[in-house]
Order: C-alpha cells, then structure tokens, then sequence
C-alpha cells in the first residue's frame, strides 16, 4: 500500500473509532443536517460537533458548506470509497489465506485416509 494511501486509512479509521463520528454519520446517511441538528442529536454542544466534524472532514468522510450563519454538513462518498477499497483488499488477502488453508488440511487428510 501506497504510503499516501495508508496515510488516508488511518485518517479513515481514527475517524470512525469515535462513536459520536459514527452516530454523525449514520445521521448524515439519511441526508444533510446542519451542525446544531447533528449537536442535539449527539447531546453535545455545537464547539463539540464542530471539533467532530473537523475530523470527520479531514478523513474525506463528510463536507460541510457555510450558507450566512448555518453550516450545513453531508456525506463524502470519497472517504467512504477509500475505506471500501481497504476493506476489499483485506478480505480478498485473507481469503486467499483461508483457501491455501483448506487446501493444505484437504491435503493432510486426503494423506491420513490413504
């Protein structure tokens, strides 16, 4: 994996370990909210929300857009590619292990039952 890549996973991941990022983005899954609305949601104050979104932003998860006093925030599919990708490639690595696995125990228990 890219250096850049792994860089953009671990912002993904430290984003989403936090349990109100993850009820922020569940929320903005139905469709945008603004900040104070994510704020009551998570019973937390707007400074809070802010610091949460900040994060979530820098992990390409969610974009924000400021209209007069009322910033607006919704899902970056970007981040959530990213992380598809990563996942995807995880999966594929340890089935590959998983079948080479199978195949050596199919082996040794083909070579027992002779």
């Amino acid at each position: 994996m890219l250096k850049r890549e792994a860089e953009a996973a671990d912002r993904i991941f430290h984003a989403l370990a936090d349990a109100n990022r993850r009820a922020m983005i569940e929320r903005l899954t139905r469709g945008p909210a603004t900040v104070s609305e994510l704020a009551t949601l998570l019973g937390v104050t707007v400074a809070a929300t802010v610091q949460h979104l900040r994060v979530l932003q820098d992990s390409e998860l969610v974009r924000s857009e400021k209209v007069g006093r009322v910033r607006t925030c919704q899902i970056d599919t970007a981040g959530l590619r990213n992380a598809e990708a990563w996942l995807r490639r995880q999966r594929a690595a340890w089935e590959q292990r998983l079948d080479r696995l199978g195949a050596v125990l199919d082996d040794q228990s083909k070579e027992s039952g002779s």
